[in-house]
């Protein structure tokens, strides 16, 4: 018999250290992307259906909890993806003809993981440029994303990028239908030649040659000059191919030492994404710590058919990914009604210092903070001073 106080699968507290790691990192995106011009939106959990599956949502329904609305009965959604609420915010709400750059950071929920240890409530991170159709937008968008790996102290990331207008280009000159993007889809995902074969099946065999050459342009920046040989002559791919080149100059002159990746089957989230979209990994993970994009269709639905390019990023499996950061130092405090010692008890924290009060009785707690310091009261002086307390 399961204990009532059990939560769900994929479902857990997050306690008190995990708790102010992941609330500190929140700060630090935060700020940074103030400092690139965002403005913070927060959109509802809940919200009608039709509205969370428009347009980009679509992709989300088998993800999305559903439930009726018991004020009108119509049917609500938890959102499972917050960007195309924020597309809905720049349409319809801020409704803005210039760029207009958004952040936001809030729960998400799915039905399912989306890996074997993954959260069912990812707290997602992201930030939002609309209306700049530019490889500028798509530039300051992976600069503020490597910014915010940087801010988070992530060593070593490994930036993948690729373009979903060179599988577009091909998938779009055979006229496929719907279901077979889908099955293409899924064999590229899977990177299996054999299931590609299969699902692509009755499409010309130039579509086919090149479907099949994507799987084998994976690597550094020769893969564009390869690319350009092997593909098929199509406008979205000659399009796809210079505006990575681009951005690869671009980036490796402001980040010499980055590690760069191109890769042209990429396509997680492919159905999202309308040109460049990109990937960052950090030493030694075979899992994304971020993902991100342009897509310019995010707003059609609302009626607003903007560009639009972005990232985002699960701050909880970010935490769970980075190494363990030293907890910040505290002082130890005794408690009294001593009019010095809550003075200087005030001084501290207005200061930004952690003080921690010791209550009567739990002289021998407060080991779970990292007290380095302690308040003691110097008799010569008639003042409260800090000690340095011994090291363990």
């Amino acid at each position: 018999m399961s204990s009532a106080w059990l939560l769900p699968e994929h479902v857990a507290d997050v306690l008190p250290a995990q708790a102010r790691r992941i609330e500190e990192m929140r700060r630090r995106l935060l700020d940074l992307a103030y400092r690139y011009g965002c403005e913070l939106v927060m959109p509802p959990l809940v919200e009608h259906l039709e509205s969370l599956l428009s347009g980009a949502g679509r992709g989300q329904e088998l993800r999305t909890f559903k439930l009726v609305d018991q004020l009108s009965g119509r049917t609500l959604g938890l959102r499972a993806d917050t960007t195309p609420q924020v597309a809905r915010i720049d349409a319809h709400l801020l409704n803005r003809q210039g760029v207009t750059r958004l952040c936001y950071c809030g729960p998400v929920v799915h039905t399912r993981p989306s890996g074997p240890l993954a959260s069912r409530e990812p707290l997602q991170f992201g930030v939002e440029v609309y209306g700049h159709a530019g490889l500028e937008a798509d530039l300051e968008v992976l600069e503020l994303a490597l910014d915010a790996l940087s801010v988070l102290s992530v060593p070593e990331p490994f930036l993948d990028l690729g373009d979903a207008r060179c599988l577009d280009a091909l998938l779009d000159h055979a006229a496929a239908s719907p279901a077979q993007r889908g099955a293409v889809l899924q064999a590229l995902a899977v990177r299996e030649p054999a299931h590609l074969a299969r699902a692509s099946e009755g499409l010309p065999e130039l579509v086919r040659h090149g479907l099949r050459t994507l799987l084998d342009l994976e690597g550094g920046a020769e893969v564009l000059s390869n690319a350009r040989s092997t593909l098929p002559a199509l406008p979205g791919i000659a399009a796809a191919l210079h505006d990575l080149a681009w951005l690869h100059e671009q980036l490796l002159r402001s980040h010499p030492a980055l590690r760069i990746g191109i890769d042209l089957a990429a396509v997680a989230g492919n159905a999202y994404y309308t040109g460049v979209c990109f990937s960052v990994y950090g030493a030694a993970q075979h899992q994304p710590l971020l993902r991100g994009g342009r897509y310019d269709e995010v707003g059609a639905a609302f009626g607003r058919r903007r560009p639009a390019a972005g990232f985002s990023l699960d701050l909880k499996a970010l935490a769970e990914a980075m190494p363990g950061e030293r907890q910040r130092p505290a002082v130890r405090a005794p408690w009294g009604d001593d009019a010095g010692l809550r003075e200087a008890i005030r001084r501290l924290r207005d200061a930004g210092e952690t003080v921690v009060c010791i209550l009567p009785g739990h002289e021998d707690e407060g080991e779970e903070y990292a007290c380095d310091r302690e308040l003691i009261r110097d008799a010569a002086a008639q003042r409260w001073i800090l000690r340095a307390l011994p090291s363990n």
